[in-house]
């Protein structure tokens, strides 16, 4: 169960917080996200069950596509995972149904994370899939598992409902390069465009970086889109120290651009070209408490923040959220 309270000093007169799946309602108390999840992990079978609600559900979903008279978010936007997986050989697995994505570092659960919101790199690229995937662990001469890939087939980019008659592939690689260092690549390929409307593949392509020594842990990461001629591009990098046993600090900065609108519509025709940058506190507590406050600014090239009730009014955002947590 993860509650807040966010307060967005554009104050948005519908209380609608835009561009963001985290803390997506300003100046009131309410649930970002809860969850209840069953797994099973076994020898040959493994699975997973969860069923979700909160303000992120709600926002993150509100693009499912609807065609026909049983798609649409009504069902999939409480379907947090519903997986089933088999081994085929000693280090190779296939996994189905409806599952969290592969593509960035930044997850779906924010106590996962090392920041409590997300950048505008991971809210613009899925969260969630829905498909069939191979999981492929190479034995090296140690018998150690340096090298993980990942191979996948699925309906398209974060949808459960399909919106068109093609389907996307993807590729993820994870090298672990030493025990406190990994690098991974990975990409999507596949047409987006609704069923209608001419065919335009999308090709993505991004590279991560993950260290960790000490009580320090960084991670970055650069995206790359192509379709129809137009590019987009996001970048962020997050740090996170831990200062004492149940107390940690994170810092990020970002940059994302779309300037013609392939995957953030805006209204405006400079698109999305922001840059941000956030600082956390978080306090733990051993019977599964966390307490997140965060601090996070962006500043845009074009007004299209709220302003005092009034949107697309300023170039810059400012936000104060404070999230209470529980993991049982």
């Amino acid at each position: 169960m993860d509650t807040y309270f966010a307060y967005d000093f554009g104050r948005p007169a519908n209380f609608d917080r835009v561009f963001t799946t985290q803390a997506a309602r300003h100046d009131e108390f309410n649930i970002n996200l809860a969850y209840v999840a069953a797994a099973l992990t076994g020898d040959r079978v493994r699975g997973r069950l969860a069923l979700q609600a909160g303000t992120s559900v709600q926002i993150n979903y509100a693009g499912e596509p609807a065609i026909g008279s049983v798609s649409g978010a009504a069902l999939s936007r409480h379907i947090q995972e519903a997986t089933a997986g088999a081994r085929l050989a000693p280090t190779l697995w296939i996994d189905g149904g409806v599952y969290f994505s592969y593509i960035g570092w930044e997850g779906w659960i924010s106590r996962d994370n090392p920041t409590y919101t997300r950048s505008l790199v991971a809210d613009y690229t899925p969260y969630y899939l829905s498909g069939v995937h191979l999981t492929w662990q190479p034995r090296t001469g140690r018998g150690s598992f340096p090298l993980t890939f990942q191979l996948h087939l699925m309906n398209g980019w974060q949808n459960v409902s399909e919106n068109n008659h093609g389907k996307a592939v993807g590729l993820r690689v994870d090298w672990q390069l030493s025990p406190g260092v990994t690098l991974a690549y990975g990409n999507f390929i596949g047409n987006e465009r609704p069923q209608g409307l001419p065919a335009a593949t999308r090709v993505f392509n991004q590279l991560m970086v993950k260290g960790a020594s000490g009580r320090l842990s960084v991670q970055g990461q650069a995206d790359y889109g192509r379709e129809s001629g137009h590019e987009w591009f996001g970048l962020v990098a997050i740090g996170r120290e831990t200062v004492a046993p149940t107390i940690a600090v994170s810092l990020r900065l970002e940059r994302y651009a779309d300037p013609h609108q392939v995957i953030v519509l805006t209204g405006t025709s400079a698109g999305l070209k922001t840059n941000g940058a956030s600082f956390g506190l978080d306090m733990g507590h051993p019977d599964g408490l966390l307490w997140r406050t965060e601090v996070r600014g962006l500043h845009s090239t074009a007004a299209l923040f709220p302003s005092h009730g009034v949107p697309d009014a300023s170039r810059d955002n400012l936000l104060i959220v404070t999230s209470l947590a529980l993991s049982l």
